[in-house]
């Protein structure tokens, strides 16, 4: 069974940084893309960045775009583990919300910003940004 888990999130004021962590455990397939994706109260979820299988081709939500970076630490990772990260900085307010961590295991996948295309998601982890 894959296991996806977020950790790294807390309160932080505006102005700060935080990294979000993503662990993807018992997997057994390769080249595939993750992304991150958001949830503030009373919103839908909502697409913030993906990173594709090459961990070249990358997409972000405007609202993001220059403060937020994805990676993949694969120095790190194992057969049986992944890592991977959310670096987000000059936070805002408006970035409360839960971030959820997700898999799309189509191979060679450039990742994408529909939450379906996604096969494997974590629990989410909160981020709250005071002002």
């Amino acid at each position: 069974q894959v296991q996806v888990a977020e950790s790294g999130g807390g309160l932080v004021q505006a102005g700060g940084s935080l990294r979000l962590s993503c662990a993807v455990s018992r997997h057994t397939f390769n080249n595939y893309a993750m992304g991150w994706f958001r949830q503030a109260p009373g919103k839908e979820r909502e697409f913030v960045a993906s990173l594709g299988w090459d961990d070249i081709s990358t997409n972000y939500a405007d609202s993001v775009k220059g403060r937020f970076t994805i990676s993949r630490d694969n120095a790190k990772s194992t057969v049986d583990l992944q890592m991977m990260y959310l670096q987000m900085n000059s936070l805002k307010p408006e970035d409360t919300a839960v971030y959820y961590c997700a898999v799309d295991i189509l191979a060679y996948s450039r990742g994408g910003m529909l939450a379906g295309q996604y096969d494997y998601w974590g629990r989410g982890t909160q981020v709250t940004v005071s002002s």
